[in-house]
């Protein structure tokens, strides 16, 4: 019986499709065929990025394909991570797709005695052409954004020093695409998906937020420290508040999944976008921050927590435009120019207002009776089950 050939290939396989197994059979048909998959540090290490699938998932997937006569974890790192791949496989042909191919690659392979092929990307009979570059611009990113309710800024310590109180988030779904610099904590979502890159994992989420709160404020930066309420607004699923007494990170955090009270939020509170904050635009030029004024911001927001909690309409509404009051009564910068004219468009249909996060620009939420057609509904995360 005639011996056949050996035949090895190396990637990442990360986003496993149906290119890869065209890929496969094409390879497969110069001989058995062996892949060399790269691992999740080498992965993270080049892509600067965190694997979609772990690489005993990977290796399970690439050895069931029925092309592959064998795979292996690729023991090195960097561009040439299957060196000792290579040794254990001792292989005949060295395939490479052609956006795949190189030099260095090639002169190995002259060096070892192994036959060099490089493959077009062809898909196979009936189906589109699939690149992992192309799938991933594809994938829709589920990491929640974070809207804010009261307590707004309490949660940086020049205010909570004059005066300790909570902050009101609730983690909402990213069913609708919201502008950037719009108060919807964008930066804060943006560093998570570098962590994180298509969702949170199923873990304890308040370890979560402090992760993320830690890896978006760099300690060796001196400058701004993101407000850790932005953190926990995207982490922790649910209606949340958290205590702030003059530190960075909140002394208590209680979270309520009651079903019936975040439908209720659900069906009073709605988002509209106005335009984002200006470059430029400094929203904490001129504040004016006093113990009298942090004390109606905490204040408004144990109102309007006790009032989410008793589903009091009105008892909300009013407190909720009172923690905006007191926001802007520290911020003024807050109101640009052109943000009036947007409360005003919506003071017939909504019984309270205030802009999201810093302000300054980008969206307003409003506390209805019923939706408007033409605002934004927001669908609030529950936990994982």
């Amino acid at each position: 019986m005639e011996n056949r050939k050996k035949v090895f290939v190396s990637g990442c396989y990360d986003m496993l499709h149906s290119g890869h197994v065209a890929f496969f059979k094409e390879a497969s048909q110069y001989g058995d065929l062996y892949v060399g998959i790269g691992s999740d540090s080498t992965i993270e290490g080049l892509k600067n990025r965190k694997t979609v699938y772990s690489e005993k998932e990977r290796l399970y997937m690439v050895k069931a394909i029925k092309y592959v006569t064998d795979a292996f974890i690729n023991p090195g790192s960097g561009m040439l991570d299957f060196l000792d791949t290579l040794d254990i496989v001792k292989p005949d042909v060295f395939v490479v797709n052609s956006d795949g191919g190189s030099d260095v690659k090639r002169k190995l392979c002259m060096e070892r005695g192994i036959e060099y092929v490089e493959l077009e990307r062809v898909p196979d009979a009936g189906l589109d052409a699939r690149s992992t570059t192309s799938l991933r611009q594809n994938v829709k990113c589920h990491i929640p954004y974070r809207v804010d309710l009261a307590g707004t800024w309490i949660d940086q310590p020049y205010v909570s020093e004059h005066g300790h109180g909570w902050a009101l988030t609730v983690s909402i779904e990213p069913n609708h695409e919201f502008i950037e610099r719009g108060g919807m904590s964008t930066s804060t979502r943006n560093a998570a998906k570098k962590i994180w890159p298509y969702e949170l994992p199923n873990y304890n989420e308040e370890m979560l937020a402090k992760l993320l709160f830690c890896f978006e404020n760099d300690p060796e930066n001196k400058g701004h420290v993101s407000g850790a309420q932005d953190a926990i607004g995207i982490c922790l699923s649910g209606l949340s508040r958290h205590y702030y007494d003059g530190h960075y990170w909140p002394s208590k955090i209680e979270s309520c999944h009651d079903e019936d009270i975040l439908a209720w939020l659900e069906n009073h509170i709605c988002l509209v976008e106005m335009f984002p904050r200006r470059d430029g635009c400094s929203v904490v030029e001129n504040k004016d921050i006093t113990p009298a004024k942090v004390k109606n911001l905490t204040s408004a927001a144990d109102r309007c927590w006790d009032a989410i909690m008793a589903r009091d309409l009105d008892a909300f509404a009013a407190a909720f435009r009172d923690s905006f009051e007191a926001q802007i009564a520290m911020f003024p910068a807050m109101m640009q120019p052109g943000v009036q004219e947007y409360i005003d468009n919506w003071k017939d249909q909504a019984m309270a207002w205030k802009m999201l996060g810093a302000g300054g620009g980008g969206h307003l939420a409003l506390v209805v009776k019923e939706i408007p057609e033409n605002a934004i509904r927001i669908k609030i995360r529950r936990r994982f089950t």
